[in-house]
C-alpha cells in the first residue's frame, strides 16, 4: 500500500496546531504569574527545609556514632575478670551522653543494650530491663534484632528471680519458627523450666529440639540431658 505523501497544508496545519498550543500556555503563565510565584517560592522553600535536615541528621549520626566509639573503646577496656566497678560506670554516663544528646541518631539506639548490658553486670536488673525494651520499642519490626532485645530480657528477668515472666518472653520467641535465635531460646527455655520445677515441659523442648535441629552442636548435651 503506497504511503500517503504530506501536503504543504497538513505541514502549515500541524505548525498552526504547535503554535496555537504554544500561545495557550503563553497566556496561561502570563495570567497566572502571582501563582506561578507563589509555587516557586514554595518549592524553594521545601527543598531549603529538606537540605536543611539532611545536613543536621548527617551531622547529628556522625557526632553520635564518635561518642557511641568513645564509650564502647571505654567499656570494652573494663570487661575484664576484675572489673572496675567506677570505671564501668564512667562508660555507662557516656552511653547515656550519646542517647541524651544524640537521641535522633542512629547510634543512640546502639548504646540502648550496652547500657542495659553494664545495668545487668551491676545486677540493677530493673533498669536493665528498661534499657532493653526502649531498645526493642526502637527497633520493632527488625526481627533480629527484637529477638536479641528479648534474648537479653529474659536473661534479666531470669537473674532477678522473676521466672514466668523470663518463660513468657522465651516462649514468644520459640514460637517464631523461623527466628534464628530460637535454637538459643529453647535451650534457654528448657532451663528456666526446669528452674520454675516445670520438668514436663522442660522435656517437651528438649525433645522438639531433637527433631528440630539434627545438626545443632548442642545436640549431644541436649540428648544426655532427656
Amino acid at each position: 500500500m503506497a504511503k500517503k505523501k504530506l501536503t504543504r497544508k497538513d505541514l502549515l496545519k500541524g505548525t498552526d496546531e504547535f503554535l496555537t498550543l504554544s500561545d495557550r500556555a503563553a497566556r496561561f503563565f502570563s495570567s497566572h504569574t502571582r501563582e506561578l510565584k507563589y509555587v516557586g517560592i514554595a518549592l524553594a522553600v521545601i527543598v531549603v527545609v529538606y537540605l536543611s535536615i539532611f545536613t543536621y541528621m548527617r551531622h547529628i549520626n556522625k557526632k553520635g556514632q564518635e561518642a557511641y566509639n568513645v564509650a564502647y573503646d571505654s567499656m570494652a577496656d573494663n570487661l575484664k575478670p576484675e572489673t572496675d566497678p567506677e570505671a564501668l560506670k564512667r562508660s555507662e554516663k557516656l552511653f547515656e551522653d550519646v542517647v541524651n544528646e544524640y537521641g535522633r541518631s542512629r547510634a543512640a539506639r546502639l548504646a540502648l543494650p550496652q547500657i542495659g548490658y553494664i545495668k545487668f553486670t551491676e545486677k540493677e536488673y530493673d533498669d536493665a530491663i528498661l534499657s532493653y525494651r526502649d531498645f526493642a520499642d526502637k527497633i520493632s519490626g527488625d526481627k533480629e534484632y527484637e529477638a536479641l532485645a528479648n534474648l537479653a530480657l529474659a536473661a534479666c528477668f531470669e537473674a532477678k528471680g522473676d521466672l514466668k515472666e523470663a518463660i513468657a518472653v522465651l516462649v514468644s520467641i520459640v514460637k517464631a519458627e523461623q527466628n534464628p535465635f530460637r535454637e538459643t531460646a529453647m535451650l534457654s527455655l528448657e532451663r528456666v523450666y526446669r528452674l520454675d520445677n516445670q520438668r514436663e515441659k522442660a522435656d517437651e523442648i528438649l525433645k522438639e529440639f531433637v527433631q528440630v535441629y539434627k545438626t545443632s552442636p548442642f545436640l549431644p548435651m541436649v540428648k544426655a540431658r532427656l
